[in-house]
């Protein structure tokens, strides 16, 4: 019985499962994988960066730069690639920006490592070397600020305006002069006095079709998608009440009988029914409540006494949304219907329905004197893939504010910064004894690739660009960087620090520090183990609720 057995490790797994180990077979083909993963982005980095267009698994159509949107919607499959999106999607979370570079630089380090593990050397010699330069790398980083912002500068419009302009240049390069001024006003909109505390969230985007860029514009406050339920448009000064309950006769848990003998006991039971819901309507009212937002269904009879009072109505159907109003208002949301006491009630300095590229929206708004807790950003566009594509800038923009309010500190941007690093650490490696010197020197080697991709992308020729800027660095220039602008070799580099051209100091340490992880990982798998799937039809999952975007 025993002699029909497999042999060998095939003989521990359960029939068709993939396995595959050694250095040619599982390192290197993990690091391949990683590397066209790495191709495929690379050539959206950067100011002049192309777009992908990604048709999804509900064939919703995405025409975007943005790697993390590229990086959700792929589906990589890949076990060892995944490890990259993963890296990147942290990046996305905890800063917001920089996912393209994680994806570059990993990509990079893990195709110089193969040209040592091709040398002879053992993957643990490159990850030693690795993880060396990396803290050396990380240290140099604080050594390499030009520009600091105190919390006090914050209020200055200028400030904000310079932080995310690199940024917003990375996405949308032709409008940044456009979008920079209304992401510095959202912000300042909703700047807590003690600014640590700024929420990203408190700034929201509104994507109404029609019209262009210069049409959008900054609301302190709320803007609704849907017209109100009666015919008062515009109210200012309002008292505002929010509830989470039906406007509309009470029903009870368990069903009841009546019984009706005569037209007199109906006309007398539909009277009842009126008074009980003109009397909670009139309280509202009497407690001096101008606007009802509801999250709840709204009663034609209901609707009828809201407008006999005088008051403007609306529904808004997410919870999510009906919260963000009652924090804009400042307002507690009410559980039953009656009258609203004074502390529970929110304040509006104007609600409004206004008409906007043929959809009617209500617009609660807020003067800047009241510190209104949110403002949204009313984006304008031609069609949803632009709208969209301006939505994920600003997203980005605003989370360079979030990294800017807890570390102020900035570094000189265009590969300024990258090349710097190399410098330091090819001179580290010229000091090294032990094998790590030749990972180090790879490491520094790495750091090329993001002036090298951003020369490629604006047109210019990498090797000229690179062989000016390290010229340029070694006379003691730190902040020389690369001139998008430029039309020929010479004026390809230019004093960065000048323009006011900067990254995040907290963005670049956790994008380093993400990519040298991901790809110490990689190199740290000798073995790959694949079980066999399971059977039946493959669905495509979604990924979390529809709602949790809003």
């Amino acid at each position: 019985m025993m002699k029909n057995m497999r042999r060998g490790i095939p003989n521990l797994f359960k029939s068709g499962t993939a396995h595959i180990r050694g250095t040619q077979e599982a390192v290197m083909k993990n690091i391949e994988a990683c590397k066209d993963l790495a191709t495929i982005t690379r050539t959206s980095y950067g100011p002049n960066g192309m777009n992908k267009m990604i048709i999804n698994y509900l064939e919703k159509l995405f025409v975007t730069s943005d790697a993390a949107t590229m990086m959700a919607e792929m589906e990589v499959q890949h076990p060892a690639a995944k490890l990259l999106v993963l890296a990147a999607r942290m990046q996305e979370r905890e800063i917001g920006d920089g996912s393209n570079y994680v994806l570059v630089l990993a990509g990079e380090l893990l195709k110089q490592a193969r040209g040592l593990l091709e040398l002879g050397l053992h993957p643990s010699e490159i990850i030693k070397g690795y993880v060396q330069a990396a803290d050396v790398a990380m240290a140099s980083l604080d050594e390499l600020v030009t520009w600091k912002v105190e919390a006090k500068e914050l209020a200055k419009k200028e400030t904000i305006e310079t932080a995310t302009f690199a940024s917003l240049c990375s996405k949308q390069l032709t409008t940044v002069d456009i979008l920079n001024p209304l992401i510095a006003d959202a912000c300042m909109c909703v700047m807590p006095k003690n600014v640590k505390n700024f929420n990203v969230d408190n700034v929201r985007t509104c994507k109404m079709m029609g019209g262009s860029v210069q049409h959008s514009e900054v609301i302190c406050g709320v803007v609704v998608n849907r017209d109100t339920d009666t015919s008062v448009k515009s109210v200012l000064d309002a008292k505002v009440a929010v509830f989470t309950c039906a406007i509309d006769t009470a029903t009870t848990e368990t069903k009841g009988t009546v019984l009706i003998k005569d037209a007199d006991e109906l006309l007398d039971y539909n009277k009842s029914e009126e008074r009980m819901i003109e009397a909670s309507i009139k309280a509202i009212a009497d407690s001096g409540v101008k606007v009802i937002v509801t999250g709840g269904s709204v009663g034609d009879m209901a609707k009828h006494f809201v407008e006999k009072y005088g008051m403007m109505l609306i529904r808004i159907l997410s919870k999510f949304e009906l919260r963000r109003l009652a924090k804009t208002v400042k307002a507690n949301m009410q559980v039953r219907l009656g009258a609203v006491p004074p502390e529970a009630q929110g304040y509006c300095a104007k609600a409004y329905v206004r008409e906007v590229g043929l959809q009617k929206v209500t617009v609660f708004e807020q003067k800047k004197t009241d510190l209104s807790q949110i403002a949204t950003i009313m984006l304008r566009g031609s069609t949803k893939n632009i709208l969209n594509d301006i939505e994920r800038a600003v997203d980005d923009g605003v989370n360079v504010i979030k990294s800017l309010v807890k570390d102020g500190r900035f570094l000189p941007g265009g590969g300024a910064t990258e090349i710097e690093l190399a410098r330091k650490l090819a001179e580290l490696s010229n000091k090294e004894k032990t094998l790590s010197q030749y990972a180090i020197k790879k490491f520094a080697q790495s750091f090329e690739i993001i002036p090298t991709t951003l020369a490629e992308n604006a047109g210019l020729k990498p090797l000229d660009v690179l062989t000016l800027l390290y010229s340029e660095h070694e006379s003691g220039k730190k902040s020389a960087g690369i001139n998008i602008d430029a039309q020929d070799v010479k004026q390809s580099v230019k004093d960065l620090a000048k323009d006011r051209i900067f990254d995040s100091l907290p963005a670049k340490k956790m994008a380093i520090k993400l990519a040298t992880d991901a790809a110490v990982t990689v190199l740290r798998v000798d073995q790959i183990i694949m079980a066999k799937p399971a059977g039946g039809p493959k669905m495509g999952q979604r990924k979390g609720h529809w709602d949790d975007q809003d």
